[in-house]
């Protein structure tokens, strides 16, 4: 059994020059972690090798969004996510993540790997708004409500849920290009 910790109110917070880099099998189970990703969750290699993913999941996290990154990755399709993550002493980090499935020589899906980097204030606040009723919703009425209300946000926004998140964290400048250049050194 693997330990998790007491989510507390505490954040971490790291240079949008560091990149968290991950890979995990199809059902979720971390093959590959950077040295970033140990340094900013506190958890060791040893410690994160073979073990699910949600390790990290925080529980202000609506599982609707991971309903939605997962339905998007088995299906072939790269997304991108604003998360909200929990280290192994309890305190928080935010990441922007850009999540792809790894394909092989035949087309099929063999891992999935996500690059995550910092993210602003200005788009925690925007999200954190979003997540909070959503998780409302989702503990009373179930994740298919908090979809449907998700939904319903996006319509009213007259954006899809991609076209929202890349307007919402579309990287500029130095950033962008530290991105292309990561996400080309580990693709």
């Amino acid at each position: 059994m693997v330990y998790r910790p007491i989510a507390m109110d505490e954040e971490i917070r790291f240079s949008k020059k560091k990149f968290l880099v991950s890979k995990t099998d199809l059902k979720g189970n971390i093959i590959f972690i950077n040295k970033n990703f140990c340094d900013v969750s506190g958890y060791s290699e040893d410690e994160l090798i073979g073990v699910a993913h949600n390790i990290v999941r925080h529980p202000d996290m609506p599982r609707a969004i991971f309903y939605l990154i997962w339905k998007a990755l088995l299906s072939g399709r790269a997304i991108s996510g604003v998360i909200k993550n929990l280290a192994k002493s309890g305190k928080y980090y935010w990441v922007i993540a850009d999540f792809e499935p790894k394909f092989d020589k035949n087309g099929k899906i063999v891992s999935l790997t996500a690059f995550r980097r910092a993210t602003s204030q200005d788009v925690i606040d925007t999200i954190e708004e979003l997540y909070e009723v959503m998780l409302s919703i989702e503990k009373k009425h179930g994740m298919e409500k908090s979809i449907a209300y998700l939904d319903g946000f996006l319509e009213e926004h007259g954006v899809t849920y991609d076209t929202f998140i890349a307007e919402l964290i579309k990287p500029k400048g130095i950033i962008a290009k530290l991105l292309a250049a990561f996400k080309k050194l580990f693709g």
